[in-house]
């Protein structure tokens, strides 16, 4: 099964007849390097892959895709965001552990790089199986696998919308976390428009959240009189003006 699986990967990546021969005297150029590498220690192997990384794609053709640079880093130093609304139910909690254990991690986690901290905007039940599962914690030595998205959408509003543009298509948004999404981002002075647009909803849709908890809140300082209570529930007055004399005829009582 192994001699399978490698012999599919190298037609994958078989060159261009008309690049092989360029390609392979870079290749041997390189080879020395990376056997250099093997020996380090595991801390200084994955620096020192992590920075030739950056550097391949900082000269590449793709450099503006995060995709293209996959970095492992210390599971420490990757941190949950405060407001996923996402929500994966036991099963498919389960679900994603038994891929990433059969088949390893094929999506990266999506962060941002904050100081020291790289901050998940996508992929936090993947960072969840990857601390929390020991198994899976070993094989990877502690580390995960993150791209980083693009420096210039670091304000936090760009970050949620990256959130919820990530799982809209899967998973399932709890109602409440949305709303409070929703108002956070009125509050940062977003228009409606700009809402719906950077988070894939409708106007409907907006609105709807808005007032699940933009409603609560708007009143929620407001102070109301006391309702009025009679002194005697049972007491009516002339002003009344209610008509009890009469009886409900055999018409009425049919229609009722």
């Amino acid at each position: 099964m192994a001699k399978k699986r490698k012999a599919k990967q190298a037609t994958i990546f078989d060159p261009a007849p008309e690049v092989a021969k360029d390609m392979t005297q870079y290749l041997e150029q390189i080879k020395p390097l990376i056997d250099e590498l093997r020996p380090l220690p595991l801390a200084q192997q994955v620096e020192l892959s992590n920075a030739i990384k950056l550097m391949l794609h900082a000269a590449g053709p793709f450099a503006n895709e995060p995709v293209d640079c996959v970095l492992w880093v210390p599971n420490d130093e990757v941190q949950s965001n405060d407001y996923n609304p996402n929500s994966v139910a036991p099963p498919e909690m389960e679900l994603l552990r038994l891929s990433i254990e059969a088949d390893g991690y094929t999506q990266p986690i999506v962060s941002w790089k904050r100081d020291d901290v790289f901050e998940v905007v996508d992929g936090f039940h993947r960072n969840r199986v990857g601390k929390e599962c020991e198994s899976v914690r070993e094989r990877v030595k502690s580390y995960l696998p993150v791209v980083v998205i693009q420096d210039q959408r670091e304000d936090r509003g760009d970050r949620i919308a990256a959130t919820i543009r990530h799982n809209r298509a899967r998973g399932k948004h709890k109602i409440d976390a949305m709303s409070e999404i929703v108002i956070e981002l009125k509050r940062r002075n977003w228009s409606d428009a700009k809402i719906g647009k950077e988070l894939g909803m409708d106007p409907d849709e907006v609105l709807r959240l808005a007032q699940i908890t933009g409603l609560a809140e708007m009143f929620a300082d407001r102070e109301f009189s006391e309702a009025w209570e009679a002194d005697d529930p049972n007491a009516i007055n002339e002003e009344d003006n209610l008509e009890l004399d009469g009886e409900v005829g055999d018409d009425d009582s049919a229609s009722l």
